[in-house]
């Protein structure tokens, strides 16, 4: 086993599964069992989900609201993707914390970093949500900043693409998959794996991540025992 305790970023369209929005149960299962089958080995799994399923804050903006309201309430629709992923781990038998950025005392607990790690310490899975719980800051930064915060591994970005290419995948049948790639070069060639406060962040603390395919089965617990799936980004 590679890397003991990991950041899973999901994020909030990866629970769509096939729908045009809201929530796949049966992509919830896929993923709670491959989730259970990294726990099972003694991987100490942190998550963060985004919200993109149900809402986004530049989306409000385009519309006319306030940026900031428009993110509070991406925010909350995190919370709603987290709730979901708790019940569907906790369905397959893993014990599991919901903690918030937000304090929601009837359904999470707030974020504090030292219960997130004795949490981790005891097998728990610790899902956090509401984002860094700050407006204008997306979900890939606060899983970086998460990552960091409790010594992570590595952050592993699960995406429906098995890897970073030279161009979209999806558009570009002539894009090649990079196997592994610095964060120098990421940064040189422009090429879009977060946001860019979050991939500094990760750069200055020496945090790897690895983009792979979530939506195939087996995927998750072949990085974890560092077997090449995706692209890896470091240092």
């Amino acid at each position: 086993m590679k890397y003991k305790r990991i950041l899973l970023k999901l994020s909030g369209e990866a629970l769509m599964g096939h729908k045009q929005f809201g929530i796949d149960n049966s992509r919830l299962a896929d993923y709670a069992a491959q989730i259970k089958e990294v726990v099972n080995m003694g991987v100490e799994v942190a998550i963060v989900v985004g919200g993109g399923n149900i809402f986004r804050g530049i989306q409000a903006e385009e519309g006319g609201m306030e940026r900031t309201q428009g993110d509070y309430m991406g925010m909350l629709a995190t919370m709603i993707n987290s709730m979901a992923l708790q019940a569907a781990l906790e369905k397959v038998g893993i014990d599991t914390r919901l903690q918030s950025a937000i304090e929601m005392k009837a359904i999470a607990e707030p974020y504090i970093k030292r219960r997130a790690t004795r949490h981790l310490s005891k097998g728990r899975v610790v899902i956090f949500g509401s984002g860094t719980g700050n407006p204008f800051f997306t979900t890939d930064t606060a899983a970086s900043l998460r990552a960091v915060e409790i010594e992570a591994d590595v952050i592993l970005k699960g995406t429906r693409v098995d890897g970073i290419y030279t161009a979209d995948p999806e558009k570009d049948p002539t894009a090649t998959k990079y196997d592994r790639i610095s964060f120098n070069e990421v940064y040189e060639k422009s090429i879009k794996v977060m946001d860019m406060t979050a991939f500094t962040l990760c750069n200055e603390n020496n945090l790897p991540i690895i983009v792979f395919d979530m939506n195939k089965p087996g995927n998750l617990a072949k990085v974890v025992n560092g077997i090449e799936v995706g692209t890896v980004v470091e240092g």
